[in-house]
């Protein structure tokens, strides 16, 4: 590897040397703020080397690692939704007198298995962010180890992960033993072929389906309600926003440089699941009294319609693709990361807002919070003046396009079913008539400062889109 290859990788490299960092620390000096200010460092100096990188792209790193401004759009988004976990992390465990100073470190090398996959031009390196990625998530989940859920939440995302990376492992190999291959680019051969081997074919199938259960898409969508209420509130966010974008974005750039968009088998087998994930998660979400189940019932619907946008943006061009994708997977990460947000400012360790009981009469207990929360439900409903309204509409726009009438159909009773219980929630928090006193005073500014500094880019995207579609089009140059 040249000096070329080591600049490329210095976001990543930095995001490593946080983590060890930090690890240095806590073994010299247990220091919750120091270390979370490590944290936060190591976040802000990656964001100020993607520049770097950005200038010696589009390179390709010992084959494995493609940097390019897809790669670095990306990043720069797992990095500021990392950094504002970590924040949310410091204020949920401000109170708490166990030891904690070690989420930070899973939280650095879980970020870093993200920025890999986003990279990702190969099955070696796509297999080895996934399980960095898979393997911090792991005790991040169960790390309350006094409460029972958390604990059960996190041994059913190791089983159940573990199936995953075989199934993944299991449909590689039959790709290798047909192909001959690894590389994304040497895959299009085979791939893209309108004839493909049955073996790649039941390959690639595995494959999905081992990303399928990542992003929680039906029928592997099982864990996804007991993950997100066993977990605390940041680590929530983590699961719902930074992995769900690293996966999807992997998943796009195997989908489009494999061409594995050419195959009509893959495509007959993806339109059901997407239309079942939205349909499923939908009607769960409808009757949730636990606003944490809600949202991860929620979160099978809009990957739903993450996999309707890839279906439709598939049959029209690679801009359109990635504008379609890039757009939606921005509008929910920023609108779910909001949400669960709010969740963990009005949460502490051993207590969460969790039922919606607790969030009755917030808007006359805490109206800036309120306020928020609502914002970002209307975005995830797919409201006008919110980013989420102009990425439901590149959905529609593109499916209607495509000529695909049934997924059309599903996305508008999808948002209409959405819309339902987003706004029972918002009505819950209206009730003056019964203000819970469970949930505790959120009244850390710098949480609400980054909140409201979200919910601003929600109104900003939604009012003012020109400028992420521009940087959207510029990254889609890079895979066409």
């Amino acid at each position: 590897m040249n000096m070329t290859g080591l600049l490329a990788l210095l976001p990543m490299i930095v995001v490593a040397a946080t983590a060890v960092v930090v690890m240095l620390a806590i073994a010299l000096r247990r220091d919750g703020r120091l270390v979370f200010f490590l944290t936060l460092a190591g976040c802000a100096l990656a964001l100020a080397a993607l520049p770097v990188a950005f200038r010696l792209a589009p390179v390709t790193v010992t084959g494995l690692i493609r940097i390019d401004a897809y790669a670095i759009f990306f990043s720069a988004m797992i990095l500021a939704l990392a950094a504002i976990v970590a924040l949310l992390c410091r204020e949920y465990f401000i109170g708490d007198r166990s030891e904690n100073e070690e989420l930070f470190v899973l939280l650095s090398t879980a970020t870093l298995g993200g920025m890999i996959l986003v990279s990702a031009s190969h099955f070696a390196s796509f297999f080895l962010g996934l399980e960095i990625l898979s393997i911090s998530l792991f005790p991040m989940i169960a790390y309350q180890m006094q409460n029972t859920r958390a604990l059960e939440a996190g041994v059913k995302y190791l089983m159940l992960s573990g199936v995953a990376s075989g199934l993944l492992l299991f449909g590689m190999a039959l790709i290798y033993s047909e192909s001959g291959a690894m590389s994304f680019q040497q895959l299009g051969h085979w791939l893209g072929d309108a004839k493909a081997s049955p073996l790649v074919l039941a390959g690639a199938v595995m494959l999905l389906a081992a990303l399928s259960f990542k992003l929680s898409l039906v029928p592997f969508h099982l864990w996804t309600a007991d993950i997100y209420e066993g977990a605390s509130a940041p680590v929530t966010a983590f699961v719902s926003t930074v992995s769900k974008t690293a996966i999807f974005a992997l998943l796009l750039r195997f989908w489009l440089v494999t061409g594995a968009w050419r195959s009509a088998a893959l495509m007959e087998m993806l339109i059901p699941v997407a239309v079942l994930s939205v349909l499923a998660g939908n009607l769960l979400a409808l009757r949730q009294t636990r606003l944490k189940r809600l949202l991860a019932y929620s979160s099978i619907a809009h990957m739903g319609y993450l996999l309707i946008a890839l279906i439709a943006g598939s049959m029209l061009k690679t801009e359109s693709l990635v504008e379609s994708v890039g757009f939606y997977l921005l509008a929910y990460t920023i609108s779910n990361l909001g949400a669960v947000g709010v969740v963990s400012a009005l949460s502490c360790a051993g207590r969460e807002a969790e039922n919606l009981d607790d969030f009755a009469g917030l808007f006359r207990r805490d109206p800036l919070l309120a306020g928020i929360l609502t914002l970002n439900l209307l975005s995830l409903a797919g409201i006008p003046l919110t980013i989420g309204f102009i990425g439901k509409f590149y959905i529609y726009a593109a499916s209607v396009h495509a000529a695909l009438w049934m997924p059309v159909v599903v996305v508008i009773i999808g948002s209409g079913m959405g819309l339902y219980y987003y706004l029972r929630v918002v009505l819950v928090m209206l009730d003056q008539a019964r203000v819970s006193m469970q949930i505790r005073p959120a009244d850390q500014m710098p949480v609400r400062f980054a909140l409201a500094g979200l919910a601003l880019l929600l109104l900003w995207s939604g009012i003012f889109p020109e400028a992420l579609m521009e940087a959207l089009m510029s990254v889609a140059q890079a895979l066409s």
